[in-house]
């Protein structure tokens, strides 16, 4: 098992990273789950007249066909303010491949066209398969995860974070 730092100790890094910039933004959004909840704590502490929303990529997967919905949780996207012209920040809670990434921003797009999109993120594991990067980072990891771990934050009843890793489940077939 992977040691890696205290994921309250990352948040509480992110925020600070975000707050000479927070004015720069018209609205946080989340992609679920982790990015989402990540997005809600830093609207309530850094920026409550912020609009928030929050967005569920499962329909915006490159590999959807293929993979079929599997383990993923549908959750409706819920952005209450208009998107065209809108200065966004994009929260996740693990960059990883880009993927997640550009299908988020591709479901933003479909909202509207926002004047700038930025990325935050909890940790960048790096191993990128598309050019995307984020302009706030708490924790980089220093060498790649084991093939078939991944990296999940969780949160519990108090609202406190965690990270895991999880070793990926071989599709079942039929």
């Amino acid at each position: 098992m992977n040691s890696f730092p205290d994921a309250e100790a990352l948040y509480a890094r992110l925020r600070e990273q975000l707050i000479p910039d927070i004015d720069r933004f018209d609205a946080l959004v989340g992609i679920h789950s982790g990015g989402a909840w990540l997005a809600e704590r830093l609207q309530r502490e850094l920026a409550p007249a912020k609009a928030l929303g929050s967005i569920d990529i499962s329909f915006y997967r490159d590999d959807l066909a293929q993979r079929g919905l599997g383990r993923s949780r549908v959750r409706a996207s819920h952005i209450p303010f208009p998107v065209q012209d809108a200065r966004i920040l994009l929260v996740d809670d693990v960059l990883y491949t880009g993927r997640t990434v550009r299908a988020a921003i591709n479901e933003l797009f479909d909202y509207g066209r926002p004047a700038r999109v930025e990325l935050a993120v909890l940790v960048d594991r790096g191993e990128r398969e598309l050019p995307i990067c984020a302009r706030y980072v708490a924790h980089t990891l220093p060498q790649p995860l084991p093939a078939g771990e991944r990296l999940e934050l969780a949160r519990n009843e108090a609202g406190l974070f965690t990270l895991r890793t999880l070793r990926d489940e071989p599709p079942t077939t039929r």
